[in-house]
């Protein structure tokens, strides 16, 4: 029985130890063929996004039916923008983003695509990481998905009753 406890223990210190943390020294913040630059916060002439829109409503659109908004932006800083990533709040909003730096004065777009799988409203967030001023930027788009089995109910029901005028 002691043995048993003895074991229990001491793997219990390894898994332990394996665990914890170790510091270690952050990567520099390199894109390929270009030279490390300060960091956004310390850099006044960074690359800053411009965004015409930041939330896009579909309005209704139908269950099963993807949709797709292109956000466009400007680079209004003196420096070119790198989009490193840009993640979707969950894996039904599919966002494509310009691989190559921004330029300056140059407008671009971040395109999201929303599969409408499930019936009902819905919000999502694309965060967008870059080398800008604004390290992360949050792009937001929403709507309700209505199930194409569902019948649209008119204001005022037709009366069936009445007879047409044969004038």
């Amino acid at each position: 029985m002691k043995k048993l406890i003895f074991s229990i223990a001491f793997l219990s210190l390894i898994a332990l130890k394996s665990f914890s943390q170790t510091a270690t020294t952050p990567a520099a913040n390199t894109v390929p063929g270009n030279a490390p630059s300060a960091t956004p916060a310390d850099n006044p002439n960074a690359g800053d996004f411009s965004f015409k829109e930041e939330t896009f409503d579909f309005g209704n659109i139908g269950k099963g039916t993807p949709v797709t908004h292109e956000f466009t932006f400007n680079n209004t800083g003196k420096e070119p923008i790198v989009i490193s990533n840009v993640q979707a709040s969950c894996g039904c909003t599919t966002p494509k983003w310009p691989k190559e730096p921004i330029l300056p004065g140059k407008t671009s777009t971040i395109q999201v695509q929303y599969n409408a799988a499930h019936p009902g409203g819905f919000n999502k967030s694309v965060t967008i990481t870059s080398n800008a001023k604004s390290a992360s930027k949050v792009l937001y788009i929403k709507g309700v998905v209505q199930d194409q089995t569902e019948q649209t109910t008119p204001d005022k029901p037709p009366n069936i009753l009445s007879t047409p005028n044969n004038n």
